[in-house]
């Protein structure tokens, strides 16, 4: 088995659409009789009731974000992004208790979090992997194209995901997303926050957040960010603890500079670690169906992560209007696994044929960013323009190394094990990683602003890349080196809605091993994108419709195993596909975010491909402020059917499914307020993922109680 640690693998309608886009014009043709778009023309018509603000740093209770820098590294509106941009808010996250990414991101528009383990996750979007994961804009492309632990929100204002190609900021592209968490930060006035919560399964967690000056002057301010969590879980022996800690000190050191420090740090303690999952077919080729709480794990397995984050950013704001940041980001991972793993198909009558592979594992992994970039406006035949020039430096290193126990003992039916198996005597490491990645990028984009309804966005990113050392005996050296350019334009139709269209190159290095036994050429390819968006109340209210096509030719796709190697071919594809989008405020006292994807992936044959992505889903959350101290909301996430093709013509199928969660916070003053969470309200029975041949099931209906206090 090839690198079993870093990627395990058992051994060989439209009515939605028409729904959105009525949804789309209902909400355009309310904002346009509520209120102009300007609110600088009618102030009094834009401005939004006041409304109690219970999130600690965040600025207004809203799921709406007017701009963001995470596409082109300039400070746009989202009206004029020439990509389609999703922002979770921390007002949405509070709401619906998305206390994990992988919470958080099944709300984000066309984005599928794909649950394959307890403790990893991949994320694929438009259809493709998410590799491109950043920290308030700086970061690496994950180095197995997977998350380990569960990554907690506590300390992040808000969550950007630029769907598309976005090499012009990553330097490596793809045309799935790119994913920016933006830090909370010190406020200049005093603001402190604690939580309680408890929940189905014994799940119970605390908040703390203090943030404020630490002088008389404000000049110098602090942030401190604690949480932690204690729960059992809907899967049998699985039981989970966290705790996380943030500190950001922040300083002005002049009028125009400020200096910021930080170190965020994350530990996971999981007991009842599944390594791999359930078999999804018997031996006959039919379906399995196990009760929704059935681990493969013994209760001595675990995964405990820890993830230590230490960063700091100088700027300086010019007169004339310009800005200067360097940022620098020093990451570390320590992974320790003891795990089982089950192989095989069962047969349909006894629940025999499994077997196991228990291993340890043990992984460290270093990482710096450095990015240095200035940004501001210029004159040019008489009209004001704005540029951004950056650079930026990376390094990793990866080691890890497995042992392991007896390999092929039988394990009885999964249907009634009780996970009783004795944690084995562990043999010498015999395999492992040690490799270091290097990536240096130049990148410069300007927005022109050639003619008063129109807007270019031209730019591009030189990457060079560089890795060296072996991985589980496999060669993992490169020595790329690519240009990525990217054009956009925005036109305006009127004040309230744009034309847009981008093109942007597509560049991502492979450690996918082909025949040869080596990595796999780069993938590279195109992405354009075009749409209609609209924007009103100020920006308080965007949606947009979209249309996207991309080209990548020589995508690793998984082709059969070879000894303890899994071999991979490059394949061509060819996707397209249609996305709405709708956020903000509808009403001064309704919230939306929500967002609906179709799709196709075929390859240069016609055939389709990733049939595990779902070619259609669903994501919409709203709340709604019945009275002054009362808040109701809900959330509907939508899957389309998927399957998977195994050999000897076995089709795993997910049906389509739909989950509902419901929620209710009362405040009673300005200072305390209680909230109901109610989750997958109509016990839907669903498997997580079908990224692999396994899978486990999703989490049943569950109840959370959460009281809090603000200041």
């Amino acid at each position: 088995m090839h690198n079993k640690n870093c990627l395990p693998r058992e051994p060989r309608r439209h009515a939605l659409a028409l729904l959105a886009l009525a949804t789309f014009g209902a909400a355009c043709a309310h904002a346009q009789v509520a209120a102009p778009a300007e609110a600088a023309s009618a102030p009094e018509a834009t401005t939004l009731p006041a409304v109690r603000v219970k999130a600690a740093t965040a600025g207004v209770e809203s799921y709406g974000a007017r701009k963001s820098t995470s596409a082109t590294g300039l400070n746009q509106t989202l009206r004029d992004t020439p990509q389609s941009v999703s922002v979770l808010t921390r007002t949405l996250m509070d709401d619906f208790k998305l206390d994990s990414i992988d919470r958080a991101l099944t709300l984000a528009t066309g984005v599928s979090v794909e649950k394959i383990e307890t403790d990893r996750s991949y994320y694929t979007a438009r259809g493709f992997d998410i590799v491109n994961f950043q920290v308030d804009g700086i970061g690496m492309p994950l180095v197995y194209g997977l998350r380990h632990g569960d990554l907690d929100t506590a300390v992040y204002e808000r969550v950007d995901v630029v769907r598309g190609a976005n090499g012009l900021m990553n330097g490596v592209g793809s045309p799935s997303a790119a994913v920016n968490f933006v830090r909370k930060r010190p406020t200049r006035e005093l603001r402190a926050s604690a939580g309680l919560s408890l929940g189905s399964w014994n799940d119970r967690r605390v908040d703390a957040e203090v943030s404020g000056p630490l002088n008389a002057s404000g000049s110098l301010r602090a942030l401190l960010v604690v949480a932690a969590q204690d729960r059992d879980s809907y899967l049998d022996r699985y039981h989970h603890r966290k705790s996380v800690f943030n500190g950001v000190l922040e300083a002005d050191l002049g009028e125009h500079t400020t200096l910021a420090v930080g170190h965020t740090q994350q530990k996971n303690r999981p007991r009842g670690t599944m390594w791999g999952a359930l078999p999804l077919f018997y031996s006959d080729g039919t379906p399995t169906d196990y009760d929704v709480s059935t681990s493969t794990a013994p209760d001595w397995t675990s995964w405990n992560t820890d993830t230590d984050v230490s960063h700091a950013e100088l700027r300086h704001d010019f007169s004339n209007g310009w800005q200067a940041t360097t940022r620098f980001m020093h990451t570390e991972v320590t992974a320790r696994g003891k795990l089982f793993y089950v192989y095989g198909t069962p047969d349909r009558s006894t629940g025999n044929g499994l077997a196991t592979w228990p291993s340890l594992y043990d992984l460290d992994q270093r990482e710096d960013v450095l990015d240095l970039r200035a940004s501001g406006p210029y004159s040019l035949g008489g009209r004001q323009h704005e540029l951004i020039v950056g650079a930026s430096s990376a390094r990793s290193s990866l080691r890890d190394q497995s042992a392991y126990g007896p390999i092929g003992d039988p394990l009885p039916d999964l249907a009634t094990w009780n996970g009783d198996f004795p944690e084995p005597v562990w043999g010498a490491p015999v395999d492992g990683s040690d490799f270091r990645d290097r990536q240096h990028s130049l990148y410069a984009a300007t927005r022109l602003n050639p003619v008063d309804p129109l807007k270019l966005i031209v730019g591009a990113n030189a990457t060079w890349l560089k890795s060296s050392g072996t991985s589980y005996g496999d060669p993992r050296a490169r020595d790329e080196h690519q240009v990525v350019p990217y054009l956009g334009v925005v036109f305006d139709l009127s004040e309230h809605y744009s034309l847009y269209a981008s093109h942007t190159a597509i560049f991502k290095p492979q450690s996918e091993l082909g025949a040869d036994l080596q990595p796999l050429a780069p993938v590279k390819g195109r992405a354009v994108e075009a749409g209609l968006k609209g924007e009103w109340l100020g920006g308080r209210l965007n949606a947009s419709v979209a249309v996207f096509k991309s080209k990548q030719d020589n995508l690793a796709a998984w082709s059969r195993t070879e000894g303890v190697n899994e071999i991979y071919e490059g394949v061509d594809t060819r996707s397209q596909g249609v996305e709405l989008e709708l956020s903000g405020a509808l009403t001064p006292r309704v919230q939306v975010q929500g967002g609906y994807t179709q799709l196709s992936i075929k390859d240069e044959s016609g055939t389709d491909v990733r049939t595990f992505t779902p070619r259609r889903q669903l994501s919409f959350a709203t709340t709604w402020r019945a009275l002054d101290a009362l808040k109701l909301g809900a959330t509907l996430r939508w899957r389309d059917d998927a399957h998977r093709d195994e050999a000897g013509g076995v089709v795993i199928r997910q049906p389509a499914y739909a989950l509902l969660d419901l929620m209710a916070r009362y405040d009673f003053n300005d200072h305390w307020s209680a909230r109901l969470n109610l989750n997958n309200v109509t016990n839907e029975k669903y498997v997580n993922s079908l990224y692999w041949s396994q899978g486990y099931y999703g989490e049943p209906r569950s109840a959370h109680l959460s009281v809090s206090w603000t200041h």
